[in-house]
């Protein structure tokens, strides 16, 4: 009895874990949609009636975008999509291009053939989609942006460093959806612009890899600067909009 209680304590542990993560990844894909704005209400007992969940798994989710930097809490005024300051984005930036140029020198020295050709053909198919990605929808955009996260983790791969890779990843995640809400008033990309980052870092020049990828990363910088509507950290609040989380 002792064991099969036990059994069922770690059943719900378990339950309740596998519940926060799918309300992480439902709420995360709506922010990163763009169907979170930044700024957007997040009411947790709104969304766990939504999703059909306890108030307890959706408050755990929360609690890891927090973490993410993707939403922001205040105690008696509310939690939020994040609206970051101008320093947030520079910081995070300081940090997208030492990763990133690390991540760029690596795949210089270190990618396979394969890997490099493969990079290659992904930029040539980016460069096409945000070719054609100006007057697009929600749904395109995040489709193109999200081909663009899997572009820069396809240079990650090729560095060979799981950890280098992983938090990439995560500070990609969070540029992402700041781009994401500029990107209706951004100015179209050079042409070439992934190409020939991407004959840089194929190129096995760890130098060349490393500069042009510098570049890269700052041509986005002036990008969420010019287009992003900052606001004091004194006046933090809540806008009452509640966009609807979709269960399935």
């Amino acid at each position: 009895m002792i064991i099969k209680m036990g059994e069922a304590k770690a059943s719900r542990r378990g339950n309740s874990r596998s519940l926060a993560e799918r309300a992480y990844e439902l709420i995360r894909e709506n922010i990163l949609r763009g169907k979170y704005p930044l700024g957007a209400a997040l009411s947790r007992r709104d969304i766990a009636r939504q999703l059909r969940m306890s108030f307890v798994p959706v408050s755990e989710a929360l609690q890891r975008l927090e973490i993410d930097g993707l939403v922001e809490s205040r105690p008696q005024v509310g939690t939020r999509v994040r609206i970051p300051s101008a320093e947030d984005v520079r910081e995070r930036y300081v940090l997208r291009e030492a990763l990133e140029s690390q991540s760029a020198r690596l795949f210089a020295e270190k990618a396979s053939c394969a890997q490099k050709k493969e990079l290659r053909e992904m930029a040539v198919q980016l460069d096409s989609l945000y070719a054609v990605s100006s007057n697009a929808d929600g749904d395109f955009l995040h489709s193109v942006h999200a081909y663009h996260m899997k572009f820069h983790l396809q240079v990650a791969d090729g560095a060979d460093c799981k950890l280098l890779r992983d938090t990439i990843e995560r500070e990609q995640v969070l540029v992402f959806n700041w781009l994401f809400d500029a990107s209706a008033r951004r100015k179209p990309l050079p042409p070439k612009f992934h190409s020939n980052l991407a004959s840089a870092l194929a190129s096995s020049d760890v130098r060349l890899a490393d500069h042009t990828m510098r570049e890269h990363v700052r041509f986005g910088l002036g990008t969420i600067l010019a287009n992003l509507a900052f606001e004091p950290r004194e006046t933090w609040r809540v806008r009452r909009a509640r966009p609807t989380v979709q269960a399935g």
